[in-house]
């Protein structure tokens, strides 16, 4: 075996691919959940993005699929992130009035999430960083609350949004209660 060199990571995350027999339904929730655009649509593939990148998102039409299985192995959710908690929040009030409602809300310590459940059971996770920095968020992970509670707690998101609007600073919406112990059995993972 030769020499193989230096270890070089990627430099980012570029797109995933679905693949799907509800692919209008699923193109049209995509294009809404995360205000995307089609970059090249045809019957067969659509190309997605919500910014520069010349796709996000790729959608495969491919007719008579099965329906997902659950305690199946396979990807549990892609995450995005957003820049604060009011854009979070505000997309939450956009989609909610679209009747696209999460699945699953929590605060995790380093981010605050939402979890959506796409037309095909295919999960998206929308979060906002806790702490002002990604290494404060990494550190979290080593606290005393994050080893008792390595899930999170969940809350309400339409009260957080009230909060928020009411003047309460982000920083204090943020910080995530302590409830005690609670592991991976405590919650419901498709």
């Amino acid at each position: 075996m030769g020499h193989l060199g230096s270890v070089v990571p990627p430099s980012k995350l570029a797109h995933f691919v679905v693949r799907t027999s509800r692919y209008k339904e699923v193109v049209d929730w995509y294009k809404t959940a995360l205000d995307a655009k089609g970059a090249f649509e045809s019957e067969q593939l659509s190309f997605l993005s919500y910014d520069d990148e010349h796709h996000r998102v790729a959608i495969l039409h491919i007719p008579g699929l099965k329906d997902q299985a659950d305690g199946v192995a396979g990807v549990h959710h892609i995450a995005f992130t957003y820049a604060s908690l009011k854009d979070l929040l505000e997309n939450y009030e956009r989609l909610k009035a679209l009747d696209i409602t999460p699945v699953y809300v929590i605060n995790h310590g380093p981010t605050t999430s939402l979890y959506y459940a796409d037309p095909d059971g295919n999960q998206l996770e929308f979060q906002v960083e806790n702490f002002d920095t990604v290494e404060e968020s990494g550190k979290f992970f080593f606290t005393p609350q994050f080893a008792e509670n390595p899930i999170g707690v969940e809350f309400d998101p339409d009260d957080l949004l009230r909060r928020l609007r009411e003047g309460e600073p982000e920083a204090d919406l943020k910080r995530r209660p302590d409830i005690g112990s609670r592991g991976l059995s405590d919650v419901k993972l498709r």
